[in-house]
């Protein structure tokens, strides 16, 4: 029976994407702690704001924070979620710390955006930290931090990019009227926005996993090295998504475990399964490594396979060939059978450099070797896959 093995397109994609983005400390040693500097690459600000209660919602997109904190104050009774985008403006940074008396500590982790996911407590506010992760067609993964502020009716987030994955949950406060997401106050709407982070991840495993489909079928095909960067490249984004989705798990078990009023009781229930699901990440994270590897291996395998072949071939023609060279080379020693001064007899040279049709006994005798060699390797079973 054999096992036939379906010819895929290879999906063109530039090995060279296979990258991630993200930044890197830019902190210089020795600095006070709680100063931070503006990113040169940081995007200007922009602040969207929602102001809802059960049967009511008003947005806004404000010019400055000032417009926003006065559009707040101007619905009181309302859960209020403050989306700033982009950090590159100081004015919007500075006002909120002064507006909110935000620790400096605080302010300084929002703008050095290489933080690991974590819950931090402070006496009026929660500071949170969440890593998105953002895959385009190219296998390029953008990880971003996604920063909260958590006060009795207001939620503040802070990201890099005006892009984001969070559609979502601005779909479910337009329209989600009565429902959870306008009841259960600025809590839930933090869960809501990280649960939506997370399951962001389950679309990028499935997305790499795919990948890994693709290259496991054309393994089995042709083995090349394009296969095996590819590889390498899915276990470097899987490294980074295991960094994220670790303390990703151990901030939520921390969420469960709170006793700060700012978290509804009524919302742990939803983080419990927020935990679950950044659970099973992590299993699908670990199995899809694992899978990279043994593919990687395979990969290996396979060359070596490849290469073993090679030189059982490479082995069958220079056996065939070692005792046609080995004749060759004693009749090409030309040790004459006459003495051509005294023309004496040399009856121990080579008589048969002067006999009729030598050449062609020679030939004959070469070509019957050359035949029971390949009848002998052929019966050993060298010529079988």
């Amino acid at each position: 029976m054999k096992l036939s093995v379906l010819k895929i397109p290879l999906p063109k994609i530039d090995i060279s994407k296979i990258n991630i983005t993200q930044h890197r400390r830019r902190n210089n040693p020795g600095e006070v702690p709680g100063t931070f500097f503006i990113n040169e690459t940081a995007l200007p600000s922009k602040i969207f704001v929602y102001s809802y209660k059960e049967d009511h919602l008003e947005e806004l997109a404000a010019n400055d924070m000032a417009d926003a904190i006065n559009f707040t104050k101007n619905h009181r009774g309302y859960t209020h979620w403050i989306d700033v985008k982009g950090l590159g403006s100081q004015s919007v940074l500075d006002f909120i710390q002064k507006e909110f008396d935000v620790n400096p500590l605080v302010m300084e982790d929002i703008v050095h955006t290489h933080q690991r996911p974590k819950n931090e407590e402070y006496d009026h506010f929660m500071f949170v930290v969440s890593r998105m992760l953002e895959l385009d067609k190219g296998l390029q993964l953008k990880n971003e931090q996604l920063s909260f502020l958590l006060f009795k009716d207001t939620l503040i987030s802070f990201q890099e990019d005006y892009d984001d994955v969070l559609d979502p949950v601005r779909n479910r406060l337009r329209k989600n009227v009565n429902g959870n997401i306008r009841v259960l106050g600025p809590s839930y709407m933090l869960y809501a926005l990280m649960d939506t982070v997370i399951d962001h991840y389950f679309t990028i495993i499935n997305r790499l996993g795919d990948e890994l489909e693709i290259v496991e079928d054309h393994l089995y095909q042709k083995p090349r090295k394009q296969l095996m960067y590819r590889i390498q490249g899915v276990k470097k984004l899987m490294i980074t998504m295991r960094r994220g989705s670790w303390p990703e798990r151990d901030k939520l078990n921390e969420l469960l475990k709170s006793t700060n009023p700012l978290i509804n009781e009524e919302v742990k229930l939803f983080l419990r399964d927020a935990y679950d699901h950044s659970i099973q990440i992590i299993d699908l994270i670990e199995s899809m490594r694992e899978t990279a590897t043994s593919l990687l291996d395979l990969y290996l395998s396979l060359m070596s396979n490849k290469m073993n072949e090679v030189m059982k071939t490479l082995t069958i023609i220079s056996a065939i060939f070692i005792p046609l060279t080995f004749i060759a080379g004693i009749y090409g020693m030309n040790f004459a059978y006459q003495d051509p001064k005294t023309g004496e007899i040399l009856k121990d040279n080579m008589p048969e450099l002067y006999m009729h049709n030598g050449y062609m006994y020679v030939m004959i005798l070469m070509l019957l070797i050359a035949i029971a060699q390949i009848w002998y390797f052929a019966r050993k079973g060298w010529f079988r896959d």
